[in-house]
Order: C-alpha cells, then sequence, then structure tokens
C-alpha cells in the first residue's frame, strides 16, 4: 500500500470560508455512489474534489450548512459522523505509514536504541504507547532536551495509539517505544498528522498533567 502525498505547490479552496490554502492543510472529499459524501484522505477516489480544512469543527460546518451540496451543484448527503470518519481514516493512514516506515528503515525501535537515536539529533517523532509507562516516556524527553541543548534537532512527541496497535502496524509484538527518523518519509507522515491534529489531541490529557509533559502538538 502506498501512501499519496499532498502536493505542497497546489492549493484548493476549503469550501466552508472560500479561502484558498494548500492541499496539504485539508480534507478532499467526493459524491459516493449513493449520493452521500465520502471521504478521500488519500486523495485517490475519481470524482470532483469537495475540500474542507482539516479542522473538525469546519467539516461539521460544511455538513450542516449544506456546504458539500452547494459546491458539488447536486443534493448531496452528509452523514452524521462524518467528522469522526475521517478521524478513523487519518488514524488508520498514520499506522499505515509506520508500517511502510519500518520496511523503508525510517523506525528504531525500543527504548536503548530510541534513546541514543533522540540523544543524535536523528529523531523527528517520538512515538509513544498510551499505554506504556510514564518513567520510560520522562526518560526519552529528557533525551529530547538534551538533544536541544546540544543545537540538535529535538524530536515532537505522538501519543495516540495503544503498544497493541502499533505492534499490529509494525508487524511486531506489543510496541512501547518508536523513534521516526527525519527525512522525507516523516515529512509526508508529518503531513497526516497535522490533519489528524485537527480532529483530536495528539497527546492524552494525562500525559499534559505531568510535570515534564511535551506541549509541542
Amino acid at each position: 500500500m502506498s501512501l499519496a502525498s499532498a502536493h505542497p505547490d497546489r492549493e484548493r479552496r476549503d469550501l466552508v470560508t472560500g479561502e484558498v490554502m494548500p492541499e496539504e492543510r485539508l480534507v478532499r472529499f467526493v459524491a459516493g455512489p449513493e449520493g452521500v459524501v465520502v471521504p478521500d484522505v488519500a486523495r485517490k477516489l475519481p470524482g470532483r474534489g469537495l475540500w474542507v480544512e482539516a479542522k473538525r469543527e469546519a467539516v461539521d460546518l460544511a455538513a450542516k450548512r449544506g456546504g458539500f451540496s452547494r459546491a458539488a451543484k447536486t443534493k448531496l448527503g452528509a452523514p452524521a459522523d462524518l467528522s469522526d470518519q475521517v478521524e478513523r481514516l487519518l488514524s488508520a493512514r498514520l499506522l499505515s505509514g509506520l508500517g511502510l516506515a519500518r520496511r523503508a528503515g525510517d523506525l528504531t525501535l525500543g527504548f536503548e536504541k530510541a534513546a541514543s537515536a533522540i540523544e543524535g539529533g536523528k529523531v523527528a517523532w517520538m512515538v509513544e504507547a498510551t499505554d506504556g509507562s510514564a518513567d520510560g516516556r520522562r526518560k526519552l524527553l529528557q533525551s529530547s532536551r538534551r538533544a536541544a541543548l546540544n543545537n540538535m534537532k529535538s524530536p515532537r512527541l505522538l501519543g495516540l495509539f495503544s503498544a497493541e496497535e502499533l505492534g499490529l502496524a509494525l508487524g511486531l509484538g506489543n510496541v512501547i517505544h518508536v523513534a521516526f527518523l527525519a527525512g522525507r518519509g516523516a515529512d509526508r507522515w508529518t503531513i497526516d498528522v497535522e490533519r489528524l491534529s485537527g480532529f483530536r489531541p495528539l497527546l492524552p490529557q494525562s500525559w499534559r498533567e505531568e510535570p515534564s509533559g511535551e506541549r509541542n502538538d
């Protein structure tokens, strides 16, 4: 499975506000065969694209006010859970992207290897299992701070998936610590992370209340 990327130099018009913005900040929808709006987060489905800013409130507003019908110039139904559909599809896309990244050699797994890569300034994202230990996460955040103090890249933190979900995505057992190495693969993956951040927080609330928690999402 390949993951289609947004074109960085292509812009689209948000059908809610009329604002023109980069494609990577939007979610594409199309008219399904039953006259119902269908999310197309991979930008691959046939038909005219209907573009909405990648935010839950924007999608909800488009559905509530008939924005999809006006943009398509035909009557379209919008499911009540359309925003939830987008969230689920983007979440699945991130997990699939991690599987592709592992096969491409773009991931470092396990606490010791992740800490070493982080302190070497090689990591774009720390992907931590939501059910992993707070102690291990704090130690990796300390590695991240040391990298920053040494003028090296400090990774962002993502905590969306359980150890089981990460393990299934990577074809392994339960996975707690994943370091996504900086590079083009991480840059492409970040686009989908940013889009998903408009529909759900990137960190559990409990992590935000930890003394050493990150606030960079």
